[in-house]
């Protein structure tokens, strides 16, 4: 495992909290920016400007109230990345091996009993969202929770125990690379929301990237904020 420590240690005042909020006590948080981004045509998505402001510094704004360990997984660009969390971790291998690779740095290297797991291109995640997701872990009898779309999970909006580490170290050894698939082992308990949440939708794609941040692409319509629950 890699740290990366920069003299860019501090949130900047734009990534502070509008408000105080209660935090999720023990459990730090990683941002996943260590894509090579390919539908992206290779660029470095956290730091892909929407909507005015880096993608990163969405996601980093949203879960820097609940935690006082914010760590994001990138593999270049680390001075950009510096800025927007208490500590950066790069992958042990220099070969974008996907996302299950910055999930395991964030576990090797979380120093609290819990981690949230996010990612870059999710900015209209919001907090009632991930309260949801920590208030089912707190009955989850120690299993991790992703969210579950129908039939779809979606791993990598996830809270994952200190205790996942040994399983996910010996998955990998045996070639795992699925965080899916790394979850269903784990008996991962679901958070269920609706397969149209916008908040979920992914902005993965150029296209995307210039649509409103809550026009579904398949309605094309916006939905009120008091349908936006799990």
């Amino acid at each position: 495992m890699r740290y990366l420590t920069s003299q860019f240690n501090l949130i900047s005042s734009l990534e502070q909290p509008v408000h105080p909020l209660v935090g999720f006590g023990d459990c730090s948080a990683l941002i996943l920016c260590g894509g090579q981004g390919s539908r992206m045509g290779g660029r470095d998505k956290g730091l892909i400007e929407w909507q005015g402001r880096p993608m990163v510094s969405w996601l980093s704004r949203l879960v820097r109230p609940l935690t006082d360990e914010l760590l994001i997984s990138c593999n270049r660009n680390v001075e950009r990345y510096a800025p927007f969390a208490d500590r950066l971790l790069r992958d042990e291998h220099a070969d974008f091996s996907g996302p299950l690779a910055g999930i395991r740095e964030g576990l090797r290297g979380m120093r609290h009993g819990w981690l949230l797991v996010v990612p870059c291109d999710l900015p209209n995640l919001d907090r009632t969202l991930l309260d949801s997701l920590w208030q089912k872990a707190q009955v989850s009898s120690g299993r991790p929770v992703m969210l579950r779309q129908g039939v779809h999970w979606q791993p990598l909006v996830s809270l994952l125990p200190r205790t996942a580490l040994s399983l996910l170290e010996q998955a990998w050894s045996d070639g795992e690379r699925s965080p899916r698939e790394l979850l269903l082992r784990l008996d991962a308990v679901a958070l269920d929301c609706a397969g149209d949440d916008p908040r979920l939708l992914n902005i993965n794609t150029p296209h995307l990237l210039h649509q409103s941040p809550v026009a579904l692409p398949s309605q094309g319509r916006r939905l009120p904020v008091r349908e936006l629950t799990c």
